[in-house]
């Protein structure tokens, strides 16, 4: 059965699907072998890119400091998860109802694959690829400076999704990069764990060829990222300064890979340690290991620099089609100190503060 990409496009729109585009498999050469199309599947011919929107207002309990798993759940985990992968799926299914093999592929974390030993000689253990880098190939997008994916539509606030097929589509143009991130800088100003290199600094670049095209983004500190991104930043994670107060970690000047980063993090949001007096769970970090026992994710910062400083910059550049009546921020960003005024406790400071309220006298001379 005839299948051109007028078609597809036309069943993105009656799926729902907030913008698609379409790449030829020439435009991938060069992509790392680990990230290469061709690599997963040798006789793909298209790669097909889907985007869902966020929400903008699912920032808005984290702008405000007044709420944060909405947007874990409705923006980040579920999106990924259920609501667009919903839709990827049967757009996939319609392509192959045509007679072309169509590869839903999760948006896995690509630089992580390649464990294991290949099956046969030529083949590439756990390929994955870069949903940011087939985007932007398939002109669906650009690469902003923070290596956030933006759309003309929604800027960057988007998910992504891939289908390859080896079905031959006529292919979109690639966006020129620069039409939509002016490396205004907003991002690494903003950023709460100081993440994201200076514009200018042009040996914190990171360059590949898409297209004949030279695309470029900032060598992010990944592991300042995931610090802040789930929740050991003093400065952007009241919780973390609840549950353990007297942690002085300052993210914006480590030196720590991503995998420590998620090491840490994950291993402090999971952890249990004897009984904490307030809380019955006897949790770490209560608020991280509720968050995720209910959504299996925990987004703390709310892209604080890559997302909503630079949608806040489109926004008022009106360099994208999905613009608002009010702005995004309508006071000024909180942000607090790393550093505390004063010790809280000595030894066990929830012991303490619950024994105090009890009784003062009961821990008279204690220590």
């Amino acid at each position: 059965m005839k299948l051109t990409s007028q078609m597809i496009k036309a069943k993105a729109a009656e799926l729902g699907i907030d913008c698609i585009a379409i790449g030829s498999i020439d435009r991938y050469k060069e992509a790392p072998p680990l990230m290469q199309p061709a690599n997963y599947f040798p006789e793909c011919k298209s790669v097909i890119m889907l985007a869902m929107r966020i929400p903008r207002g699912s920032y808005r309990g984290i702008i405000e400091g007044t709420h944060w798993h909405n947007y874990t759940f409705y923006s980040y985990n579920r999106l990924n998860t259920v609501f667009r992968p919903r839709l990827t799926y049967a757009m996939a299914c319609f392509i192959e109802d045509c007679g072309w093999e169509a590869i839903p592929h999760y948006p896995a974390v690509s630089e992580r694959m390649g464990e294991g030993e290949p099956v046969m000689p030529g083949r590439m253990p756990n390929v994955a690829m870069s949903v940011r880098i087939m985007g932007v190939g398939a002109g669906l997008g650009e690469m902003g400076h923070s290596k956030v994916f933006m759309t003309p539509q929604f800027g960057p606030r988007v998910r992504l999704g891939m289908i390859m097929t080896d079905a031959e589509l006529e292919p979109d143009p690639i966006i020129k990069p620069g039409t939509l991130c002016n490396q205004c800088g907003r991002c690494v100003i903003d950023c709460p764990g100081a993440a994201i290199p200076p514009v200018k600094d042009k040996d914190k670049k990171l360059h590949i060829n898409v297209g004949a095209e030279d695309i470029f983004w900032g060598d992010v500190d990944m592991g300042r990222c995931t610090l802040t991104h789930h929740g050991l930043n003093n400065r952007i994670s009241p919780f973390l300064k609840k549950d353990l107060p007297n942690f002085e970690l300052d993210v914006q000047t480590t030196n720590m890979s991503e995998e420590e980063a998620y090491r840490l993090t994950y291993t402090m949001a999971l952890g249990k340690w004897g009984c904490t007096y307030d809380q019955p769970d006897n949790s770490i970090l209560h608020y991280y290991n509720y968050v995720l026992s209910h959504v299996g994710y925990f987004a703390v910062c709310g892209a604080r620099g890559c997302i909503c400083s630079c949608m806040d910059s489109l926004e008022k550049r009106k360099a994208i089609k999905n613009v608002f009546k009010n702005p995004l921020y309508k006071r000024p960003l909180w942000m607090m100190s790393y550093q505390k005024k004063k010790m809280v406790g000595r030894i066990n400071p929830w012991r303490e503060a619950y024994l105090d309220k009890r009784d003062p006298s009961l821990r008279k001379n204690e220590y």
